[in-house]
């Protein structure tokens, strides 16, 4: 039996709105919704006139619970094919193909998870966020531990950064801890102003306990991703427990 998310359907573009200088939230309605998990892309096919077709895929921003429709965060690629037309060409009622919810490796479930420690660089936080969100939607949200470690250039690069502060303020087992390369102070004593090192990777994951029962998600640039997983096994967190996505150089 063929799974339906494999199929190429039809979407609609029904918001659009910048979440950072580069970063822009899409909202797209499809023909037919499918379920999704936390850390879950849909595959975008954009068919210009003469024919010629470009092909992305993007993480989901939105979480499980939210049904009917789809929110990705797009970061614009000034050499890209497909980023610019969503910044600069389209907007609410434009159509596009899409399919998807897919990937099966990195996702992440809110019931029975452990001590979970996310770490992302830039538009590598999007499918963090997916993870984020589905843990707190609902009154009945939390369990297990988490920390969210976030690597950007400045605090207001940081993705849905006021609703991460508002997770964290209801005291319910979740810690962000940011790494701002370009500021010139860190806006709180557990963040870093410079590059995400040792040192702050360390206390993120003191909250969640031994290093060998910690599940580790990992998403940015390739380089990025290496140099974290490398850092988690020196603290003891077993190869097996550490999922990576990447993309880039």
């Amino acid at each position: 039996m063929t799974d339906a998310r494999l199929a190429w359907q039809r979407g609609r573009i029904v918001a659009r709105e910048p979440l950072t200088a580069r970063i822009l939230r899409i909202e797209l309605q499809p023909d037919t919704w499918h379920a999704a998990r936390a850390g879950q892309h849909l595959d975008l096919r954009l068919t210009a006139d003469d024919g010629y077709q470009a092909q992305r895929s993007y993480s989901l921003l939105s979480p499980p619970e939210q049904t009917g429709r789809y929110e990705l965060a797009i970061e614009r690629l000034d050499d890209g094919e497909v980023s610019p037309w969503f910044h600069e060409v389209a907007q609410p009622g434009d159509e596009l193909e899409l399919r998807g919810p897919l990937g099966g490796h990195f996702v992440w479930s809110r019931p029975a998870a452990p001590p979970t420690l996310l770490v992302g660089g830039g538009s590598g936080l999007v499918p963090l966020l997916a993870m984020v969100r589905h843990r707190h939607y609902g009154a009945e949200a939390a369990g297990a531990p988490m920390s969210l470690v976030a690597a950007a250039r400045q605090a207001s690069d940081v993705l849905l950064r006021d609703e991460l502060l508002g997770y964290e303020a209801q005291g319910r087992g979740f810690a962000l801890w940011q790494a701002l390369s370009r500021a010139d102070r860190a806006p709180r004593p557990q963040d870093r102003a410079g590059r995400l090192d040792a040192a702050l990777l360390a206390a993120a994951l003191q909250p969640l306990g031994a290093p060998a029962g910690v599940l580790a998600y990992l998403c940015g640039r390739h380089a990025f991703v290496e140099a974290v997983a490398a850092l988690l096994l020196v603290f003891g967190v077993p190869a097996g427990r550490i999922r990576t996505e990447r993309f880039g150089g």
